[in-house]
């Protein structure tokens, strides 16, 4: 036993002598919630389940802490058949000693065969359902129920009573006594189960009074006197001489007798017990398909609702494919300013990200946000990027590599709006790939951002040739 307040062991002294904290009544309840697990062991060890549950519960109430009474008193709900009972008092002794734990064990055990969840989520419904029609009058339903659910779970405690119950109330008393007794074998102590096989056993026994008294036989001439009950019974001798003859004729009475009984009372009884049995069975077959029309009209609702779920989810996945290259374009930001953030100078590998990223082609998907993060990041490495693919965009063009370095310039002039020299050589480039339009818009903004220099004036003056002439002509 550990202190409540710092965790050390106990002493035999009413104080902790690791912290001083007074430990008389807390150590009395552990007693006395110990005493209780120990007594709901013994009861457990000899079925008497009932009384292992009623111990086990007070235990709880002094020490709710108890893992090993929460796993007991779970495997006793499991014996019983009571599953989801004995789940949550695993899940609960789970929660409290997350390691090392036996309940794990328990419940893995349950969970891990889908075909045993099934079974019991099976069970728990028919047991229900059992109990609707019987709330509903509809008792000979609710017995088709319940033996359904014994079939699943033949330990079921409460579904033994439930039928039994039932059989009592059309006095089926031998069936009612067999269930009663599956029950005493799984509950050896149960009251419910006790108080119902008294009923039971009061019905079986056989009434007193009509006992036959002794015998006194007395001679008196030709007659034989006895005494059965409160009558007297006078049976004539049979004279020697006719004896032979009286039994034959007796015995020839005794058989017509015997005929017209087994005519008139026997044969009609075994005709309407023979129609008695086809008319149960043409009822239980009738119930059957009855519950198979209703499972089959359930698994059709669940096959629509399915198949609107179906679209609903197919209609998110689809708005979902929209948004792809969104996440991929935030990715690559997250990558480039994470890239700028560990080494400022790593230009090339923030520029390798950023490139990735076609803001046109984003569009309105992205946030504002996204955008001035993005154009942040530019700002901040953009002069030394536009330099680098100024420097190699140049270097394709003196080789007259136009179309190799046109993306290359065109970069340049992305990164650093200002660098006059990337735009000029970038009209250049698609004036020289025949690219005319894109050519009047870049000579354009050079004439307008650099005015009274000398690439604004080539400009103007290869405006007017791209305008009157051919312009196929190469400036180098």
């Amino acid at each position: 036993m550990i202190c409540y307040n710092c965790g050390c062991p106990l002493s035999e002294y009413d104080f902790c002598t690791a912290c001083g904290a007074d430990v008389a009544v807390y150590k009395k309840v552990m007693y006395i919630s110990n005493r209780y697990y120990n007594d709901g062991l013994e009861k457990a060890q000899v079925r008497d389940l009932t009384g292992a549950i009623t111990s086990l519960r007070q235990c709880l109430k002094f020490n709710k802490n108890n893992v090993e009474a929460r796993n007991l008193l779970g495997l006793v709900y499991f014996e019983m058949g009571e599953v989801v009972a004995a789940l949550s008092e695993w899940v609960i002794s789970k929660n409290l000693r997350p390691q090392k734990n036996i309940a794990d064990d328990y419940i893995n055990m349950i969970q891990s065969n889908q075909s045993r969840l099934d079974s019991i989520n099976q069970t728990i419904k028919k047991y229900n359902q059992a109990l609707l029609y019987c709330r509903q009058g509809s008792l000979d339903l609710a017995v088709i129920q319940l033996k359904k659910v014994l079939s699943l779970n033949s330990r079921f405690v409460s579904a033994h009573q439930l039928l039994a119950l039932l059989y009592i109330n059309s006095e089926e008393w031998e069936r009612a006594r067999r269930e009663l007794y599956k029950c005493s074998q799984i509950d050896t102590n149960n009251t419910t189960t006790m108080r119902y096989l008294k009923e039971v056993e009061r019905n079986l026994s056989p009434e007193e009074g009509g006992k036959q008294s002794a015998k006194k036989k007395g001679k008196s001439g030709d007659v034989i006197k006895y005494q059965s009950g409160n009558e007297t019974i006078i049976q004539p001798m049979n004279r020697k001489e006719s004896k032979g003859l009286s039994t034959v004729v007796n015995m020839a009475i005794g058989i017509l007798i015997g005929l017209a009984a087994a005519w008139f009372l026997i044969l009609p009884a075994r005709i309407q017990t023979a129609k008695a049995t086809i008319d149960e069975n043409l009822r239980t077959v009738s119930e059957q398909l009855d519950a198979k029309t209703a499972t089959i009209g359930e698994m059709e609702q669940q096959i629509k609702q399915l198949n609107g779920e179906n679209q609903s989810l197919q209609a998110d996945l689809e708005g979902y494919v929209g948004t792809d290259g969104a996440l991929q374009a935030m990715n690559k930001l997250l990558e480039a300013a994470n890239a700028y953030l560990a080494d400022p100078n790593a230009v090339t590998t923030v520029a390798e990200s950023l490139d990735a990223i076609d803001m046109e082609e984003l569009g309105d998907s992205v946030s504002e946000d996204f955008r001035k993060l993005h154009e942040n990041l530019t700002i901040l490495v953009g002069p030394e990027l536009a330099k680098a693919y100024y420097d190699e965009g140049y270097e394709l063009y003196r080789q007259e590599q136009y179309a190799e370095a046109l993306p290359i310039l065109l970069k340049a002039h992305q990164y650093d709006e200002t660098n006059g020299d990337a735009l000029y050589y970038l009209a250049h480039c698609y004036r020289l790939t025949n690219n005319n339009a894109k050519a009047k818009e870049a000579y354009e903004q050079v004439a307008e951002q650099f005015p009274g220099t000398e690439k604004a004036r080539n400009s103007k003056r290869f405006l007017t040739e791209l305008e009157n002439a051919d312009p196929s002509t190469a400036v180098h």
